[in-house]
């Protein structure tokens, strides 16, 4: 992977035209608190993972891409990686956390891809090691590489087009690469544009690291298992120099923010989704502000779970 640390307009119009086709434009909806929500959570397979892997795979020789696609994930990217390699007709590889969410793991099957399970210290210690380079497929980053932020900067010019005053974003960070086209984007395309990272504090990885000067590692406790990614050094240098601002959540307000947008704005957010959200309530947000939905892929016994609480 090279080291990227900015996009341009070009590259972005680029990304956009590639990817369009086969991805759904999704809607600006107002939030229950203010603001706004990007409802990512309605892109095809409940994410907005789809993006990036479509931009990497279409990157790809064909030839070369016939020898399937493989990539590790907790759970949305292994969901985007299935689709897209069954969209483009070919085979997929994923390995995922031994913890992954059940109704994440089934999905990722019943898309035809292979699952391959490791326990967390394992996993990261495959990541660590770059075990995919001894592998016969093509590897897809989920957060890193670097054709996967361009295809996610595709949502940039979707937020502008529906609200062109925009002044600030916030954004649920896990591995970081959401947060880096959105940052990046914005750059490019309207510059002064505030971008927010927002994490829980059942993970709060990224505050840690940036207080301890380099990498920590920390046992996740947090609904939000879309952000429980390792810590990563590029990603770590890219995080420093693109975000403008941090804000940390309490996990009891993540799963008030799941509640409050099921039954206030009709719309189904898993742990990782509603944390953005979260953040701008908390705040009491203009309509200058937008919330990156970024997902929806919630267990419906997890989901009946918190609607009781």
């Amino acid at each position: 992977m090279s080291r990227l640390d900015r996009l341009d307009a070009a590259q972005i119009e680029d990304a956009c035209r590639r990817v369009a086709p086969h991805i759904r434009r999704t809607p600006l909806l107002p939030a229950p608190s203010g603001g706004w929500i990007k409802a990512e959570s309605l892109q095809a397979m409940g994410s907005f993972k789809v993006r990036g892997f479509f931009g990497a795979a279409l990157a790809v020789d064909r030839d070369r891409l016939g020898a399937g696609l493989l990539t590790v994930s907790a759970g949305n990217a292994a969901l985007a990686c299935a689709f897209v390699a069954r969209h483009l007709g070919v085979g997929c590889r994923v390995v995922m956390f031994d913890t992954a969410p059940k109704q994440k793991l089934e999905g990722v099957r019943a898309l035809g891809a292979e699952t391959v399970l490791m326990p967390r210290e394992r996993l990261n210690n495959w990541i660590g090691t770059r075990g995919w380079e001894s592998e016969p497929e093509v590897f897809i980053h989920p957060f890193a590489d670097d054709a996967v932020i361009t295809g996610h900067a595709t949502v940039v010019p979707e937020i502008l087009e529906d609200c062109p005053d925009v002044e600030r974003v916030l954004v649920p960070v896990g591995g970081g690469g959401l947060i880096c086209a959105i940052a990046w984007g914005f750059a490019a395309l309207k510059p002064g544009v505030r971008v927010v990272g927002v994490q829980s504090d059942g993970y709060p990885l990224w505050e840690r690291a940036f207080a301890a000067g380099g990498p920590v590692s920390l046992t996740p406790s947090t609904i939000a298992d879309g952000t429980t990614a390792p810590f990563d050094p590029l990603m770590f240098e890219r995080l420093r120099g693109s975000v403008d601002e941090w804000i940390t959540v309490p996990e009891a307000e993540v799963r008030r923010a799941v509640v409050r947008l099921a039954r206030e704005a009709k719309v189904v957010a898993e742990g990782a989704g509603a944390l953005a959200f979260a953040a701008m309530a908390a705040e009491g947000a203009g309509p200058r502000s937008v919330a990156v939905l970024s997902g929806g892929n919630l267990d419906a016994a997890r989901l009946s779970e918190l609607l009781m609480e």
